[in-house]
């Protein structure tokens, strides 16, 4: 039996399924094959009240369109006919000229447009000519039960300007054959040509602290503390583990810090103009704590909003520009 709530997910699937562009608005979880994992996820969380950065999605629909209308099916499957996977050689050559193809390629102009139109709305809600954001991949594959894509294409940050955008959804899209991803879903038995891949466009949060929460502790299993790791400036250094993070465990039973552990920082990775670079953190700011307990209880009550959202464990990925999340 077909439920009214089962009806009108299907419509709105309908309803989107030939869009090239969709907001965060717009976008649940159910939108995997249109926004990938990412996109969706974001849309889902956006929805939820979870403080996202705004952005809209590039659809794996123009990204299909993209391929049919060059009609790069057939040269890509050429190029992946003879490949031996297991020759690291034959497989870089093969990434190599399938990656060229598709950035050297036109988009429709229909498709650049649109994408221009809706970098320049996102510019004007707060106020700017051209707005910093972030461009993403986001596979249509990506955390699905026996396979996850994720981290295997590219992700472009601090991109200004509207062609500088379309360049970088397009470089999205040629990062969908990486060697890596190639290999990845030969070993899987995926058809090349039938993973999409969608590009999430969001607001670019330059960073004052970065961190990454767990919605139970990942070493001992307690089910009862979050654990939230923090550091000064953008948050590749901690993902890269290039320094080490300050500690705050926070007890959802009574939302208390149970401790803290102040790591000291002296490097840091910071936006300055179109730029990111390695920075001095501030003689002043080494040894303190990147955030306070006030501010990690916080955190840890939206992480454990997510994970009673997702109804499993999280780890979160955040950011603090000016102490608003």
């Amino acid at each position: 039996m077909i439920t009214q709530e089962k009806m009108k997910h299907y419509q709105i699937i309908k309803k989107n399924m030939n869009k090239n562009i969709l907001w965060f608005k717009d976008i649940g979880s159910q939108d995997i094959n249109l926004a990938g994992g990412k996109g969706a996820n974001l849309g889902e969380m956006f929805n939820s009240n979870i403080p996202v950065p705004n952005g809209f999605v590039v659809t794996s629909n123009a990204y299909f369109s993209f391929i049919k209308n060059n009609k790069l099916e057939n040269q890509i499957r050429r190029i992946l006919g003879s490949l031996d996977i297991n020759k690291p050689e034959q497989l870089d050559e093969a990434s190599k000229n399938i990656k060229k193809i598709i950035k050297t390629s036109p988009m429709p102009p229909e498709t650049a447009k649109e994408i221009m139109l809706a970098y320049k709305k996102m510019s004007s809600f707060v106020g700017l000519k051209n707005i910093a954001v972030a461009v993403r991949s986001s596979a249509t594959a990506e955390d699905l039960p026996d396979a996850s894509f994720a981290g295997q294409q590219e992700t472009f940050l601090n991109v200004t300007g509207e062609a500088n955008v379309i360049k970088r959804v397009q470089d999205c899209w040629a990062s969908l054959f990486t060697p890596r991803a190639i290999f990845y879903r030969e070993n899987k038995k995926f058809d090349h040509l039938k993973v999409g891949i969608a590009v999430p466009i969001q607001k670019m949060v330059n960073s004052d602290i970065s961190g990454i929460a767990f919605s139970i502790n990942p070493i001992t299993n307690d089910k009862n503390q979050i654990i939230i790791e923090t550091i000064w400036g953008l948050g590749e250094y901690i993902v890269q583990g290039t320094v080490t993070p300050d500690q705050h465990i926070v007890n959802k039973t009574n939302w208390k810090v149970e401790s803290s552990k102040i790591n000291p920082q002296k490097i840091q990775l910071s936006r300055t103009k179109n730029e990111t670079k390695e920075t001095k953190v501030p003689k002043y700011k080494i040894n303190k704590s990147k955030i306070s307990n006030q501010i990690a209880i916080k955190i840890a009550k939206i992480v454990n909003q997510l994970q009673n959202h997702y109804r499993k464990p999280q780890d979160v990925e955040f950011a603090l520009e000016k102490n608003k999340k």
